[in-house]
């Protein structure tokens, strides 16, 4: 991963066009390609960002200062820098990934078991996975033949539906899978998460340890 602190200005020319104006920022360039401009707020979010495949050109001679970040759509992120304040480079090695908790996990195991309380005729693609930027809790197809990637979380808030956000944005990229729809699974969704979940055309489930496990009734309440 490289990192750069600079005063620079952003822009992007893309479906829309996006100006940040001069400012210090935090550049981060990592392994798979991606570049994101990040604030000193804002949590983890960036302010701009090219997600991979994309090609970064660093420019000289008149051009010198100049990042041009261009991705397989055409589409540009041009950064101007004015004054480099950090720029340093470190490897991180392979990341073993998030461990869930122990009720995440069997919630993982149990309803790729039974796949079929999705819906009838849902069938399982595979456990864990693996994407660029980590493993898809459960991908699957349902009656249609469609594909559907499942994000399971104990509490469901809106940093899973943003996590989910990005494996469908990687996913349909793939023409073997796409077009993916998400289904955003937990044992509790917070209000937040579930407006902006259906707002980005996800299903919603509520899933229930006990019935799962076949304590109590096996259905699950699909909303």
């Amino acid at each position: 991963m490289r990192l750069v602190i600079a005063r620079c200005s952003v822009d992007y020319a893309g479906r829309l066009t996006a100006h940040l104006p001069s400012a210090p920022r935090l550049i981060l360039v990592k392994a798979d390609g991606s570049v994101s401009i990040h604030a000193d707020d804002r949590a983890y979010k960036p302010l701009n960002w090219m997600s991979p495949p994309c090609t970064l050109k660093e420019g000289t001679g008149e051009q010198e200062g100049v990042w041009t970040v261009v991705n397989k759509a055409g589409e540009k992120l041009i950064i101007t820098m004015e004054e480099v304040l950090h720029d340093s480079s470190h490897e991180l090695g392979v990341d073993p990934g998030l461990i869930k908790d122990g009720v995440e996990a069997h919630l993982q195991e149990l309803l790729a078991d039974r796949i079929d309380t999705l819906g009838e005729g849902y069938t399982l693609i595979r456990r864990e996975y693996m994407t660029a930027i980590g493993p898809v809790d459960i991908l699957c197809r349902d009656a249609s033949g469609a594909t559907v990637a499942v994000e399971i979380k104990r509490r469901g808030e809106i940093d899973g539906v943003e996590q989910l956000t990005r494996y469908l944005e990687l996913l349909n990229r793939d023409p073997h899978l796409a077009p993916v729809r998400g289904v955003f699974a937990a044992q509790e969704i917070k209000p937040q998460a579930r407006v902006l979940a259906t707002d980005r055309g996800m299903d919603c489930v509520v899933l229930d340890y006990d019935a799962l496990r076949g304590i109590e009734d096996d259905k699950l309440r699909l909303f």
